[in-house]
């Protein structure tokens, strides 16, 4: 009986398994504006399904410094990211119901199945190259502009 309760837990995982990145996501123009008023622009990627959202930026080997992948979690919640199959680092930027960044995990470890953590509840998250946020000194409490993100 565990035999066939195992074999059900893991065969959609199995069912599931991804070989190759994900084909190009709708894309829309995200502006994060800094506290000195610096102004960045962003074509990103929409991952809108759970399936686009679990596969993100798996097998990519390339992120633009312009470019980045934005995922929106719907309501605020604590959000563990990963960088499973993720062979180039990425800066992940936690952002808050406001559109205020609350946390930005910074050149995260390529292939590492380690937790990284939203540090708190977040309404999205947004990839970006690695190391692009320091370079642009982007930072907690900087704003990125959206339709999604409240007053």
């Amino acid at each position: 009986m565990r035999w066939a309760v195992a074999l059900l837990v893991v065969w959609p995982m199995a069912a599931e398994a991804v070989d190759g990145p994900q084909p190009t996501l709708p894309t829309k123009t995200l502006t994060i504006v800094t506290r000195s008023g610096a102004r960045h622009d962003f074509t990103v990627e929409m991952a809108t399904t759970p399936q686009q959202q679990e596969i993100g930026e798996m097998f990519r080997t390339n992120i633009p410094a312009d470019h980045g992948m934005f995922f929106d979690w719907g309501t605020p919640r604590p959000v563990p990211m990963w960088m499973k199959n993720c062979p180039v680092p990425e800066d992940m930027v936690f952002i808050g119901q406001d559109g205020t960044i609350t946390h930005i995990a910074e050149n995260t470890v390529p292939e590492s199945l380690a937790n990284i953590s939203s540090g708190g509840p977040v309404r999205a998250t947004l990839e970006l190259q690695g190391g692009i946020t320091a370079k642009l000194d982007i930072g907690v409490g900087d704003h990125v502009s959206g339709t999604i993100f409240s007053k």
